[in-house]
């Protein structure tokens, strides 16, 4: 029995033996790489057409009408809902140190956008210039004469409060009008509105020209309205290349998703600013040109601003100047105080 078991033991080794043999002929497998690595780089086509308010590309023609949105900033509208996705957002006062914004939708649509707020001639004539559908809730002595003359297509919520616009419980009147997307095509398909063709594009920058965008270095920007509580700072943050909006020290967020208002260009422009009425009642100059800064990928140059037909431009040595594809935010200020004391520029 013993040899049996050694001869056995014996034949174990003998095969152990053998199988190490013929795997040590085997030729070395080579490493495989990881995968990562296997990867072909591969440009990204470049799509045909391009949203005109973004410069964003679109693998079908963009040929959808703009809305445009008067959105109250109010502390107690706030966070806002649907800023996060639109084009374009212009802030400008309403009366005293008091902002409101004409929020700009055409190639997003948000689920709801609000608290919705009451017109002002200037906003309305920044809606045409864009040849949008303007949206408000309420309005002065001169904007309801312009609404009511038929100057642009409009859906107000004096006339569709608990319809078309709806209220939110959780918050107070002024500060709880809101407006589905839905609702804005349905009140315009009732109106008989046209939802076509789109805004004329503004100019905007190729891949490579932003590659190389010229300014000094503004890694942050604080625009003074006369108070912290309406007065915006802008940080950029280069891991993502965008720059990001705060008020009173807090990120401005969207209502609903939580998600930043996160922008590609900040367009500051001085206007002319002077009483117009009781309550603080102002007139606008959108019209003569002026001073201007330009915020960029971390940088900045000075630029005048013109009125285009309407629309207002940045402008550099006589030309159009370009925007970075994506959204901007456009803060009209004062001229009065000058523009040097209404804006903070910091390289960190």
């Amino acid at each position: 029995m013993r040899k049996w078991s050694l001869a056995v033991a014996a034949t174990f080794l003998l095969l152990s033996a053998c199988s190490d043999k013929e795997t040590s002929k085997e030729p070395a497998k080579p490493v495989k790489k990881a995968a990562a690595a296997e990867k072909v780089v591969q440009a990204v086509p470049e799509l045909p057409f391009s949203y005109p308010l973004t410069g964003i590309g679109s693998q079908t023609e963009p040929d959808n009408r703009a809305f445009a949105v008067v959105v109250n900033n109010f502390p107690k509208a706030r966070p806002q809902s649907g800023l996060n996705q639109a084009d374009i957002v212009y802030e400008l006062l309403a009366e005293g140190d008091v902002t409101r914004f004409l929020a700009v939708y055409q190639s997003e649509k948000p689920e709801s956008i609000g608290p919705v707020r009451s017109a002002r001639d200037y906003y309305i004539e920044i809606a045409k210039g864009l040849d949008s559908i303007f949206i408000a809730h309420g309005y002065s002595v001169e904007a309801k004469k312009m609404l009511n003359s038929g100057y642009i297509d409009h859906l107000n919520g004096m006339a569709y409060d608990g319809t078309l616009f709806k209220r939110a419980s959780f918050r107070k009147a002024p500060h709880n009008s809101y407006i589905p997307y839905e609702n804005i095509v349905k009140g315009a398909e009732r109106n008989g509105f046209k939802l076509s063709p789109a805004p004329k594009p503004f100019k905007f920058l190729t891949e490579k020209e932003v590659a190389h965008i010229d300014g000094r270095i503004a890694l942050s920007a604080f625009v003074s309205y006369g108070t912290k509580t309406y007065s915006p700072t802008y940080k950029y943050d280069p891991s993502i290349g965008k720059y990001k909006r705060y008020i009173n020290g807090e990120m401005m967020v969207d209502l609903e998703t939580k998600q930043p208002i996160l922008l590609d260009n900040i367009f500051i422009a001085e206007m002319s600013h002077t009483p117009a009425g009781p309550g603080g009642l102002r007139d606008i100059d959108l019209k003569s040109g002026g001073k201007g800064y330009l915020f960029q990928k971390g940088k900045v140059i000075e630029v005048d601003w013109l009125n285009n037909n309407g629309r207002i431009i940045p402008v550099k040595d006589g030309n159009e100047a370009a925007f970075v594809p994506g959204k901007t935010w456009v803060n009209i200020i004062p001229a009065n105080p000058g523009i040097a004391k209404s804006i903070t520029i910091e390289e960190s």
